[in-house]
């Protein structure tokens, strides 16, 4: 029996497999997963990685089975760019957040950019991260940015986070700021907001994000991604909504396995396969037949199935 809402009945149920949307600011990853079930027509629309409602840029959608996909993309790199302003800090380390503080201008004006080299340079490779305040982190139980709404003073843990890269595009100086366009390569778990206020901080003026637009998650980049309006129209029209298939949306973001029927079967009951040196993280596991089957993780000389598809 279908478990699809009485809403969705009427119309086919969409494949499993992944939208790529191209998020437009001021909406949260939230909104545009609401929008995404209309679209498709069924409520198994989840993301794979939170935007803030200022972003935009590349935010990975799974629909039906795809969804268990969702948290192990989530493990992948992602790319940004983005414009870190200097002489401000905000309560959100973003710009939709209350200015606390405003540096001199003239201290903003002797920041050097060798001083910003430097700078940049301390953020990049194994780093360890104190989250922004306003986060959807839970501090006892209640999300951070809740607290800090409430009134709470509120310092998070440090975490670790890697930065691949951390590359400066351009820059502005201005009327007691200097904006500055950087390219953020980093893993999993990275806010660029904090990284924006902490080199303001270590430059001593202050600093937070003005803008941001992820540019890849993963093996998913922005030539990927098609803008809402767009995919709303297709569903206007009554056209169907693209939706990459899962068994690509896996070979693309996973090492592959390609099992023979033998071991097809095995892993289609949850059973264990032979370990080939693929590496840790999840590798994609695939028939005889191209079918995606499972994601499983070596241990040892084994193969351990992490989820079935089947």
């Amino acid at each position: 029996m279908s478990r699809r809402p009485k809403a969705y009945a009427d119309r086919p149920a969409p494949p499993d497999g992944l939208v790529i949307v191209d998020k437009p600011g001021g909406w949260t990853s939230h909104d545009v997963v609401g929008k995404m079930r209309r679209l498709v027509g069924t409520r198994r629309v989840g993301h794979a990685g939170t935007l803030d409602p200022m972003a935009t840029g590349v935010l990975v959608l799974g629909v039906e089975k795809a969804t268990r996909l969702l948290g192990h993309l989530t493990l992948t790199r992602k790319e940004y760019e983005a414009t870190i302003r200097l002489g401000q800090a905000t309560v959100t380390d973003d710009a939709e957040g209350e200015v606390t503080t405003q540096a001199e201008p003239a201290a903003v004006a002797a920041v050097t950019d060798e001083a910003v080299a430097a700078g940049i340079a301390v953020l990049t490779g194994e780093i360890m991260q104190r989250p922004s305040a306003v986060s959807a982190i839970k501090v006892d139980g209640v999300r951070s940015y809740a607290r800090v709404r409430s009134g709470d003073e509120v310092k998070l843990q440090p975490r670790p986070i890697t930065v691949y890269a951390f590359e400066l595009l351009g820059a502005r100086r201005g009327e007691g700021v200097f904006d500055l366009d950087v390219r953020v390569e980093c893993s999993s778990g990275t806010y660029i907001r904090a990284l924006a206020r902490d080199l303001g901080e270590d430059l001593g003026v202050g600093g937070h994000l003005t803008a941001l637009r992820r540019t890849r998650v993963g093996p998913y980049t922005l030539a990927d991604a098609a803008e809402l309006g767009a995919l709303t129209a297709l569903a206007e029209a009554g056209e169907s909504v693209p939706v990459l298939p899962i068994a690509d949306a896996a070979g693309a973001a996973f090492p592959r396995y390609d099992a023979d029927e033998e071991q097809a079967r095995a892993i289609a009951h949850g059973g264990p396969l032979p370990a080939r040196g693929l590496g840790p993280g999840p590798i994609a596991v695939f028939a005889p037949d191209g079918a995606f089957l499972a994601l499983v993780e070596e241990q040892g000389r084994r193969c351990k199935p992490i989820a079935v598809f089947v």
